[in-house]
This record gives C-alpha cells, sequence and structure tokens, in this order.
C-alpha cells in the first residue's frame, strides 16, 4: 500500500448526508459525495493485511486492497478499471450495499473497519464526471441471440457481461421503464433514477436492446422466444411478497410495501394515480411492520409525504450493539443498525406480534399486538412465546407489510416454461445456472431467494459465463 501506516494515522469518517430538516422535504438523494482529497485520506487506511478478507467476503469479490492503493495514489483510471472489472455497476452498490466487506475487513477485528462503499463510489463518480466511462461495444458479434427476462440487477449484469463478449442481447421487461427493483422498489432518496439511466444509455449505446411493457409468458409467448433465440435467462426477480393472515386483514389501508414503495416511485417520476387508487401516508398514523431495509424505505418515504406518526415493529427482538459471540468476525454480524430513515424521526418497537387488526367503515384503525419473548427447544429450533399482560394496540390508518418475499411469481412465464422449482418455490438450476428446460437459464432472486443487490449483480455475472460456455459449444 501506498502508506503502510495510515490506518495508524487516519481515523474512519461516517458517511455524511444532508441535514433532516432539509431532506425530509424532498426526494433527492440525502447522502453527499465525499471530496477527492478525503477519499484519498480514507483509502490510506486499507492495510497491507495479507489475506483481505473484504474481497472473499464481496460477492463479486471485488479487488478492494488493489482499488483503494489506486486512489491513495490518485490514479482514478486504474481505480475504475480494476472496480469495474469485477463490478457492473458500482454507481449502484456504493450507494445501496450494506457493505458485507466492511465487516470482514481486518482492520475492523480492532478498529473501524476501511470506508469500503464510499470509496467504491467515490472512483466511480470521479470516473464519470472525468469521462472515463464511455460506451465500448464489442469489436465483433458471434451471431448467437440472448433474451433475458427481467432488468432488475441480475438480468442488467448478465446482459452488460453477454453483449461485451458478442452476443446480441435483448432485455424483456413488464414494467414502462427498465430497472426492475432498482427503479421501483427503491426511493429516490437512496437512489436517484438518474443514476439508472445514465448507466441504461451506455449499455444501449454498446448494443444491448430493450423492451418495455412486454410480459413474456402473457403478453409475448414464451415458446416464440424459444424459437427466435439461442439461450434464454429468467431474472425476473422474487416478487410474491409474504403475508400476515390474521384477523382484519383485508380492511382497506393495510398494503403491501412493494405496492407502496412502487407507486411512490412511480408518483415521483410523474405518474398519476386516481383518489381510489393513491397509498399516501400524509396526515395519517403509519405502521410499519417488519424492520429490514424495505421496512426502512417505507418508514423514509412516509416522512416524505407528511406522515403525522410512523411506528415501525419487528417481530425478532432488538439486535446487539456489537458482534455475538456466534457471530464472529469476519463473518456478517446481526447487529442494530439506524438507516438515513431511521434518523428522520419515528418509532421502532422490536418483539412484538401482531395479532388482529381493527377498523371502522371498512377501514383499519388499530393494530391489537402483544409482546413475544424468544427461547430455544431441545433442538435448538427458536420457540416464540407471548408475554401474558403485554397485550396493547396502536393505532394506525395505514399499515404496511415489509416481511420479504416468498418465491417468484408462478403465473405466466414460468407456469408456461413449465420449469423445475425447487422446494422453497425458487427457478431449480444446475451448478451451471441451467434449468430443467433446455437453453434456458436462471439467475438473481428468481433463482437464489431474496437477497441482496450485490449477490443479484454476482449471479447475472456467473449465469452469463455459464450461458456464454453453452453457446460457445
Amino acid at each position: 500500500m501506498g502508506d503502510i501506516k495510515g490506518f495508524l494515522k487516519v481515523k474512519r469518517e461516517k458517511a455524511q448526508y444532508r441535514p433532516v430538516c432539509e431532506r425530509v422535504k424532498d426526494y433527492s438523494e440525502v447522502s453527499l459525495l465525499r471530496k477527492a482529497d478525503k477519499s484519498m485520506e480514507q483509502a490510506s487506511r486499507c492495510m497491507d493485511c495479507g489475506t483481505p478478507f473484504c474481497h472473499w467476503a464481496c460477492p463479486v469479490a471485488n479487488y478492494i486492497p488493489e482499488w483503494n492503493d489506486y486512489i491513495f495514489r490518485g490514479q482514478w483510471q486504474k481505480a475504475v478499471d480494476l472496480l469495474q472489472a469485477s463490478n457492473n455497476f458500482p454507481e449502484i452498490t456504493g450507494r445501496i450495499c450494506p457493505a458485507i466487506c466492511e465487516f470482514a475487513c481486518v482492520l475492523g477485528i480492532n478498529d473501524d473497519p476501511v470506508t469500503v462503499r464510499e470509496d467504491e463510489l467515490d472512483i466511480i463518480e470521479h470516473a464519470f464526471k472525468a469521462g472515463y466511462i464511455k460506451p465500448r461495444p464489442p469489436k465483433k458479434r458471434t451471431g448467437k441471440k440472448v433474451a433475458v427476462i427481467g432488468s432488475g440487477p441480475s438480468g442488467l449484469a448478465c446482459a452488460d457481461e453477454l453483449n461485451k463478449l458478442g452476443h446480441k442481447v435483448v432485455v424483456f421487461e413488464r414494467d414502462d421503464k427498465v430497472g426492475g427493483i432498482l427503479r421501483y422498489g427503491i426511493p429516490d432518496f437512496k437512489l436517484d433514477k438518474k443514476i439508472i439511466d445514465r448507466r441504461l444509455v451506455i449499455l444501449e449505446k454498446e448494443g444491448i436492446k430493450f423492451t418495455v411493457n412486454t410480459d413474456v409468458g402473457t403478453d409475448l409467448p414464451v415458446s416464440k422466444l424459444l424459437k427466435e433465440f439461442d439461450a434464454i435467462c429468467l431474472s425476473g426477480g422474487s416478487r410474491r411478497p409474504r403475508d400476515l393472515q390474521v384477523e382484519g386483514r383485508y380492511l382497506k389501508g393495510i398494503y403491501f410495501a412493494m405496492e407502496y414503495l412502487t407507486q411512490a416511485n412511480k408518483r415521483i417520476s410523474g405518474k398519476k394515480f386516481s383518489q381510489q387508487e393513491l397509498i399516501d401516508a400524509g396526515g395519517k398514523k403509519v405502521v410499519v411492520i417488519g424492520g429490514g431495509d424495505t421496512g426502512s424505505d417505507c418508514v423514509g418515504t412516509a416522512h416524505r409525504q407528511g406522515a403525522s406518526c410512523v411506528v415501525q415493529i419487528e417481530l425478532l427482538p432488538k439486535p446487539p450493539e456489537c458482534r455475538s459471540c456466534d457471530q464472529p468476525w469476519p463473518k456478517y454480524p446481526l447487529i442494530f443498525k439506524v438507516s438515513s430513515s431511521h434518523e428522520e424521526g419515528g418509532q421502532r418497537q422490536w418483539a412484538i406480534s401482531t395479532k388482529k387488526f381493527i377498523g371502522e367503515n371498512e377501514e383499519v384503525k388499530k393494530l391489537s399486538c402483544v409482546r413475544v419473548e424468544f427461547s430455544k427447544d431441545a433442538k435448538g429450533a427458536p420457540v416464540i412465546k407471548e408475554i401474558p399482560g403485554t397485550e396493547f394496540e396502536l393505532e394506525a390508518d395505514l399499515v404496511l407489510f415489509a416481511l420479504g418475499f416468498l418465491h417468484p411469481e408462478k403465473k405466466g412465464l414460468l407456469e408456461n416454461l413449465a420449469v423445475e422449482l425447487d422446494p422453497r418455490g425458487n427457478v431449480k438450476t444446475g451448478l451451471d445456472y441451467s434449468t430443467s428446460v433446455k437453453k434456458v437459464f436462471s439467475c438473481g432472486d428468481m433463482r437464489r431467494g431474496q437477497s441482496l443487490v450485490v449477490w443479484a449483480i454476482s449471479e447475472g455475472r456467473q449465469a452469463a459465463f455459464h450461458i456464454d460456455k453453452f453457446l460457445s459449444k
């Protein structure tokens, strides 16, 4: 490394955000980009540690120590070339990845880890500003055609890799715009959609064709694609939400988180909705059920829509502030986190079970809840037990389920293809990402189950590798 004692001289600086009083009034990104000199200083903390566990932990195997060294030396062109060698969309992961790599940082054993995610974002944004990121169409075409169904991070990564290898790629998306969960599942205050569009312009100029408003299996027979294309990749994501079937579930004012976030994103982009269709938190008492990132996104969106109050509840107990003994370094630990949305207000409660919804005039007005405690049975399996006398009610005009997803939607595409599914309901593949149907592959959440954006990118890259091998036979 450029300064082998940098980690002894420089302390970690947290990511900077716009003031809460300012950012809750708009949907612009909350995070602020660092100046180049600060990036170089923070990059100097990366150790010459011999075995870079950050690289081991990263799903796309980023060359983190190497490009941190390039940042420190001010060699931005080399840094971005190395970064893009393993990551198709660092401008996205640099904004929304939970930075698994940082929890595996060797420096993090007894100090604060390196700011890997911010370093990654600084590289790619510097590269765009300097004009390093330009369309580079393949010099030769193979004559092979591949259909990628689904334009989320896995589908886009797969398409990008296959196009670079010279194959002709067409991406099919059922929504009106490309991006999948990146566009409609993540709020603009975390990922401005201009960032996605900036990359899509490059991909189109490199030769990838995007076909929107096309639900393959419904609008377009999949049999037609099987005839026209040499290979097909299913990357439609895991979109079947987990429900909460308790008394009062079908009262008005109860929605899945993705229904709410998708509409909010579309409204920001200019789409209008009728009063009957509108899901708006303005002036309402909002309860978000589910303590993960999607729940946090609902909290931040509700703040911006002018909710009178926001409460986020979670069935699981509050995570510890630091690593527990059963989650040692370099594992990714389950610890207490405060997102930018949580900083903006609202309440958070843990170990809460929702028993029923109470309504008036067919509209939700309250949640009947009880506190729970966790123990383990003789086999070590978790057991949830209600605590007597802890029953209480939460007022609510709007309830949002952020309980995760079960598996991909089966109606249409998967049913028509008749691909084999695994016990969880995901598309079953071999180690080569191939499905039970000849020349059909799958990647991302549709194959793996609900996961992180960085895992989706990794899946897309791996699928492209195996599809290219199949096409080269």
